[in-house]
């Protein structure tokens, strides 16, 4: 059985909850060194589809993983909202490369953010993660991030 089964474990979804997901590629491969396929998933992170009534805090996709922040909505679990993500975005991605392989590795690491004054932080954290990876020298100078505080027209 692949450890993924642990990350389950004790894994609680609360209504209203805010989150921090992530979410690796297959063998951490970097897809999203390519822009085609970041801009792909990228945009199925915001589909208001997908997200139902759950609200996607902040966001950033890094070449061989992804960190969401969010807020579950209601008639909706972690485990849901994740596979709808990764499902989409993958079969979008496979679309555009003409093939039928895994994208996302199974499972994914979640934390609940407890207390509201901890929800910038994370978002920080989030959103500094290619500046972290020497990415790039300013945080607005990478593409494909979003978070919920910023009043610009980046589309």
């Amino acid at each position: 059985m692949p450890a993924s089964h642990r990350l389950r474990k004790g894994r609680y979804s609360t209504e209203g909850g805010i989150y921090l997901l992530t979410s690796t590629t297959v063998n951490r491969q970097p897809f999203f060194t390519d822009p085609l396929l970041a801009t792909a998933a990228a945009r199925c992170f915001i589909r208001p589809e997908l997200l139902k009534s759950s609200a996607l805090l902040c966001w950033v996709l890094m070449p061989d993983h992804v960190h969401w922040l969010l807020q579950l909505g209601q008639d909706d679990d972690l485990s849901a909202w994740a596979q709808r993500m990764k499902a989409v975005s993958a079969m979008e991605m496979n679309r555009l490369r003409g093939c039928k392989e895994s994208v996302w590795q199974s499972g994914f690491h979640d934390r609940a953010i407890r207390r509201e004054e901890d929800v910038l932080p994370a978002a920080r954290y989030i959103v500094a993660n290619p500046l972290r990876a020497g990415l790039v020298r300013r945080v607005g100078d990478y593409p494909y991030w979003d978070a919920m505080w910023l009043q610009t027209d980046r589309d």
